[in-house]
């Protein structure tokens, strides 16, 4: 079976169902190298989560994860975030990601990472976000992006 096989089954009739993309996921793509997990979503939002482990260091001095698996936990919640709250899975790309980030997360903590799609037109989606280190008061990055639709979804 495919990959696109695989991530179909997670794309109902009835709707877009995340769990099961993100189980998808983590057996086929990258996210499952870096070991992303569901956590919970809402109407509009979604949030996901890694463990830290030492094949995610970029330095290897002080323990801090490489801003890579940070960024492709954004760039996931984001995409989900969207979909959940159309209720769909849209053909889209990333239009624009900002990233800023406040604060390297600590060594040996588990990275949370929640966005929601506070709008949405007939070709864009705009999102943002943040992620946290266990604490969401004292967040490791900001996050804004909006996506564009290779289908139109009205």
């Amino acid at each position: 079976m495919s990959d696109s096989d695989h991530f179909s089954s997670a794309i109902h009739a009835s709707g877009f169902e995340p769990t099961q993309f993100i189980e998808t996921a983590r057996m086929h793509g990258h996210s499952g190298k870096i070991g992303i997990r569901y956590n919970g979503h809402g109407d509009d939002w979604v949030e996901l989560s890694f463990d830290w482990h030492e094949k995610l260091v970029g330095d290897s001095a002080t323990g801090t994860i490489a801003s890579g698996p940070n960024i492709t936990l954004m760039d996931m919640a984001s995409s989900l975030s969207i979909w959940v709250r159309s209720g769909r899975y849209i053909p889209q790309v990333t239009l624009d990601l900002r990233v800023d980030y406040l604060r390297p997360a600590r060594p040996h903590h588990t990275v949370h990472g929640r966005c929601e799609c506070y709008r949405m037109t007939r070709s864009i989606a705009f999102m943002r976000g943040q992620a946290h280190d266990g604490d969401p008061q004292d967040p490791l990055a900001h996050v804004a992006g909006t996506f564009i639709f290779l289908d139109n979804p009205a």
